[in-house]
């Protein structure tokens, strides 16, 4: 298994194990990483799970679609190319060490 690595709000360092097939979402909520809400539960109609991906790791993900693209615009902090909603971002080995940015606001 592999880790992801959470950078709070306040700039300090959270790392988590990385669960094959589980999304970053759950691994966040799993490990009471702070900012991460996902009050619809990972069902992609909240976008209280915005985070940033480390430039590095984004061509290791899925491109995303229209609907998370949709929620992005309705987040609370302005997205960016590396803005994702952490339920559609699933882990795999080849995130292994993987850096997720919480927003200041959800």
């Amino acid at each position: 298994m592999g880790h992801v690595v959470f950078v709070r709000r306040d700039g300090s360092k959270q790392e988590v194990e990385g669960i094959e097939g589980q999304s970053i979402m759950q691994l966040a909520r799993a490990n009471l990483v702070p900012g991460i809400i996902g009050e619809c539960g990972g069902e992609l109609s909240c976008a209280t799970c915005h985070v940033f991906v480390d430039e590095q790791w984004t061509a290791n993900l899925q491109p995303r679609s229209t609907d998370e693209n949709d929620m992005l615009e309705v987040a609370a902090e302005e997205p960016t190319d590396c803005s994702r909603l952490s339920c559609q971002v699933l882990y795999k080995a080849v995130l292994d060490g993987v850096v997720i940015t919480v927003p200041q606001s959800q």
